[in-house]
């Protein structure tokens, strides 16, 4: 009588249906990460991801980041798996500041419009409630929050903070001038970094100059374009519909945007840094926000260059560790106005140009500062720009 009763159990034990692995997740030695939603006019809902330094006591200040172009977490579980991964769980655990991500529609575990098809201001839209968020944060001096945009999101960084004040913004590796000039100049670069005849090259320029003004300012997608000009087939390498994994809307309403615009209302310290081995965005892409800034703000901006460094924040394949001493020396210094000069300035953006000196870190005795327009490269780019669109990582 004994034994059906226990088969009967073991039975049941067998249907029970097994828990859901737990999502990986990140790990600081000094800081916990807090886990929350915010939700856009499509109804996206995004997660976010805000550090508190464990040491904290009361308000601290805060860094808002604001990611790159391409459908990538910011979480980044497993370590630093990539450049961008190690300079964000480095500014996390060294910092002390508190800090505030999201992940855009479609990636990690935000719901709603898959990646591919989210626009840009469905994501930006994101940001600015991933921002306001962060301000109703007890532990948050909304007075100390300085904004970090890596690659495309240095660009449009402002946007993200809205109409907020902050303390001070830096640029990694982004761009200051209009999406079609950004590509073009990105299509001549990856044909000669492809070694192809100069001859072609210039057939392919007057190509792709009409291309990418149908594509952005015509606002057709690629496969229409081509299906109006079948002999431009050859040229194009991506998809129909759009381009490095977003859809053409994306595209078009980057082009729509007005940087000189959004960068001349900027009155707060500026730090732009681009790696000379960046193929991704040019000195010119980059210089241009500085120039913006130094030409409403004189001294507000810097810029500055690190020879062979890549776009991922690498040199010779490995992290450049030097980047995070920087950028960390000028929140404190230039952005927080901890620096003497600074601190006894009652403008301390316009003390700040004194904040980062010629040699900024003497560990990096090839680097270059503005004004943008009068430093030659220290070395020719490193050109390894490849057709599909996975090579290029995060933009």
């Amino acid at each position: 009588m004994k034994r059906p009763r226990v088969l009967l159990v073991t039975s049941l034990l067998l249907i029970v249906p097994a828990a859901p692995a737990q999502r990986p997740r990140e790990h600081f030695a000094h800081a916990e990460v807090l886990y929350d939603w915010v939700t856009n006019s499509r109804g996206d809902r995004l997660r976010t991801f805000t550090t508190r330094p464990k040491a904290a006591r009361g308000k601290v200040p805060a860094i808002f980041f604001v990611g790159w172009l391409s459908c990538d977490s910011v979480e980044y579980p497993a370590g630093e798996t990539d450049g961008f991964g190690a300079f964000l769980r480095r500014i996390i655990e060294q910092s002390g500041f508190a800090t505030v991500r999201l992940d855009k529609p479609g990636v990690g575990e935000s719901q709603g419009t898959p990646c591919e098809k989210a626009d840009f201001q469905g994501e930006l839209e994101g940001y600015q409630a991933a921002f306001d968020s962060m301000l109703r944060r007890d532990f948050v001096d909304p007075g100390r929050i300085v904004v970090i945009g890596l690659s495309n999101g240095g660009g449009v960084a402002p946007l993200a903070a809205g109409n907020h004040r902050v303390r001070g913004f830096v640029a990694l590796g982004s761009w200051g001038r209009t999406w079609y000039e950004h590509m073009l100049e990105l299509e001549r670069r990856r044909l000669t970094g492809a070694r192809k005849p100069p001859a072609e090259i210039d057939h392919a320029m007057k190509i792709f100059a009409p291309f990418y003004d149908l594509f952005l300012t015509q606002r057709m997608t690629p496969g229409e374009i081509l299906r109006e000009h079948p002999d431009w087939r050859s040229l194009w390498y991506d998809a129909p519909d759009g381009q490095y994994g977003r859809p053409a809307s994306f595209y078009q309403q980057l082009q729509d945007l007005n940087l000189g615009v959004v960068w001349s209302t900027v009155n707060a310290p500026v730090l732009v840094i681009r790696g000379t081995a960046d193929d991704v965005m040019s000195r010119a892409d980059s210089a241009a926000i500085a120039d913006i800034v130094n030409q409403v703000h004189p001294g507000q901006a810097r810029f500055l260059e690190i020879d062979r460094m890549t776009h991922g924040f690498t040199i010779n394949q490995k992290f450049h560790a030097e980047l995070v001493s920087i950028v960390m020396k000028w929140m404190n210094d230039c952005a927080m106005g901890t620096h003497p000069v600074c601190a006894s300035n009652p403008q301390p953006g316009q003390a700040c140009r004194t904040c980062l000196p010629e040699r900024s870190v003497d560990a990096l005795p090839q680097m270059s500062t503005s004004p943008a327009s009068h430093n030659p490269l220290s070395r020719s780019e490193s050109l390894r720009f490849l057709f599909p669109r996975r090579s290029l990582g995060r933009r």
